[in-house]
């Protein structure tokens, strides 16, 4: 005679089924909390320095953008002045979770160079030099700019960091890469060439943290939050 296995009733399948998804809601709550950057990581030290550099580049396609009348060019830097804008507050908003400050020390002016940033001269003189002449220097800049952002995101992806921070690390490395092809092009038309590579450090080591960081926009520079 066969033996007939004991059903599992469909409440009892219901309540098993709860009881997973709840142990599983519960982890991925909990996750994050236990994993909370420290002020020595490379979480920490990424998104600073990121927002201090994607400050700047708000900060050169503001300028731009009221000063030139080519469509591309200006559509170009609204596309920056939207998405970095963006992304600095997305990483604001981290460090808020963290438990962390907004602010601290940034790149030091000699780091930042490394890293592609501007020059307060630099900077001033999208302002000073003709529209054309602007334009060049805009283009020159903020391409040396993206080239030192993909640099910064390289260690990020090599490195075991949180899943929301490589993510937004890759997604510069790639619209970066595609603007500075971009750029090139627009550089190129108007009849001028790029400004040296910057010499980025492929590697987090070495970042200068406790250094006078350059001059940023009014509003961007973030050293304390609400």
């Amino acid at each position: 005679m066969t033996r007939r296995r004991p059903s599992i009733s469909p409440a009892v399948l219901a309540a098993s089924a709860l009881a997973v998804a709840a142990l599983l809601a519960a982890f991925l709550l909990l996750a994050p909390r236990l994993a909370k950057p420290s002020e020595a990581s490379t979480e920490t030290r990424f998104v600073r320095e990121m927002i201090q550099h994607h400050a700047q580049a708000v900060d050169m396609a503001t300028r731009i953008r009221d000063r030139s009348t080519d469509r591309t060019l200006r559509s170009l830097a609204l596309d920056i002045q939207l998405s970095q804008q963006e992304q600095i507050g997305q990483m604001r908003g981290w460090l808020t979770l963290w438990g962390l400050p907004w602010g601290g020390a940034g790149m030091s002016s000699e780091h930042a160079a490394m890293m592609g940033m501007a020059t307060p001269t630099e900077v001033n003189s999208l302002d000073e030099s003709t529209p054309a002449q602007a334009e060049r220097e805009f283009l020159q800049l903020m391409i040396r700019h993206h080239q030192g952002a993909v640099a910064m995101v390289k260690p990020v992806l090599t490195e075991r960091v949180r899943p929301e921070v490589l993510a937004l690390a890759r997604q510069i490395a790639s619209t970066q890469a595609a603007e500075i092809r971009l750029m090139t092009a627009l550089l190129e038309s108007r009849g001028g060439k790029p400004l040296p590579t910057p010499s980025a450090a492929g590697t987090m080591d070495g970042m200068d943290m406790g250094g006078a960081a350059p001059s940023l926009p009014a509003g961007t520079d973030g050293h304390s939050h609400p």
